[in-house]
């Protein structure tokens, strides 16, 4: 089981105590009740299982009746996610018209039944001339996303920012006790019933699963504290880029563990309670997986869509955005 080191505390009132205790100035105090604002919005009870069917054979989202044909273009089209309320997909792409390398771009739609128009740009300060990617849009209009600018802890950071009035605010990185001189991918962000921040991602440290290893591995941290290796969801391959439902019992990501059918594949676990390790993680056969790569597997809101990045035959580019749907089924058992 996870170190809960504000057990039974909200977030906004482990910020308060953050903030007394490490000063007004603290990074991870004023980022906890940046986060928290929005947070308390965000997130409900763990206590509300859910119950699903298969998921459906993967379609490419540009194939979708009346989808703007410039969703994925020839270029690196991946790191998809849905925004909580399904009215905005994010992802990263290195297509013409960005600020330099991977940006973060957003296609919109007028209502949860319409196809997506075309991606727009999200511009300065939210990217850079830099590699800018693994977007995670939280409600309160918050986002998280990896950037590898400078001034941070060393390789790709995750930051954090808020759209307000209209205007993106500058971002602030989530701190050296999350961050590290390696590399970090795919935030994921949820909140216990208690009120406890968790933040997911991945990577390339060293010192994770195998040791003397660079692998990417999995990671969370507990209101903004140090990261700590995510109970049994690590191998010695590369374990990147989780997704977290938001009451924290199920996690999809990409792994190159044994088991794949070609390059990185979506792998699974389901939870009991959001207190509990993960169970040993389940492999999503064909045609959900291929022989290609498929990567940055995200959830929706309702959790009955899945989006992802593959490089499978039939993709316009060197990665696309593709699309995958459930059922929910009557009953109230995990």
């Amino acid at each position: 089981m996870f170190k809960r080191t504000y057990e039974h505390m909200p977030a906004l009132h482990a910020a308060r105590l953050l903030k007394t205790s490490l000063g007004k100035g603290s990074a991870t105090a004023r980022l906890l009740v940046f986060v928290s604002i929005a947070g308390v919005l965000t997130f409900t009870s763990v206590v509300s299982a859910m119950h699903f069917g298969a998921w459906s054979a993967p379609v490419n989202a540009e194939s979708i009746a009346g989808t703007s044909s410039e969703l994925n273009t020839p270029f690196n089209d991946g790191c998809p996610i849905q925004s909580p309320d399904g009215l905005s997909l994010f992802i990263a792409s290195n297509r013409p018209g960005g600020l330099g390398g991977q940006d973060i771009w957003v296609a919109r739609r007028a209502t949860t039944d319409d196809p997506w128009g075309a991606p727009e740009n999200l511009g300065a300060p939210v990217n850079s001339n830099v590699d800018d990617f693994c977007p995670l849009p939280v409600r309160g209009h918050g986002l998280f996303y990896v950037s590898a600018r400078s001034g941070g802890c060393g390789g790709p950071d995750i930051y954090f920012t808020r759209l307000q009035h209209g205007e993106w605010q500058p971002p602030e990185n989530v701190g050296c006790d999350i961050n590290s001189s390696a590399g970090e991918a795919s935030p994921s962000y949820f909140e216990d019933d208690n009120g406890n921040a968790l933040l997911y991602f991945s990577s390339t440290r060293a010192g994770g699963f195998e040791p003397g290893g660079v692998d990417s591995d999995i990671y969370f941290s507990m209101n903004f504290g140090p990261a700590q290796l995510a109970p049994g969801l690590n191998t010695a391959s590369d374990d990147s880029r989780p997704n977290v439902r938001k009451d924290g019992r199920e996690i999809v990501f990409d792994s190159t563990r044994a088991g794949t059918l070609g390059g990185p594949d979506i792998w699974t676990a389901k939870r009991e309670s959001v207190y509990d390790d993960w169970p040993s993680p389940t492999h999503l056969d064909a045609p959900i997986n291929s022989a290609a790569n498929e990567t940055r597997a995200t959830l929706s809101w309702d959790a009955l869509t899945m989006v992802f990045g593959s490089t499978r035959t039939g993709s316009e580019g060197s990665t696309d955005v593709y699309v995958t749907t459930r059922d929910k089924l009557k009953g109230n058992e995990p």
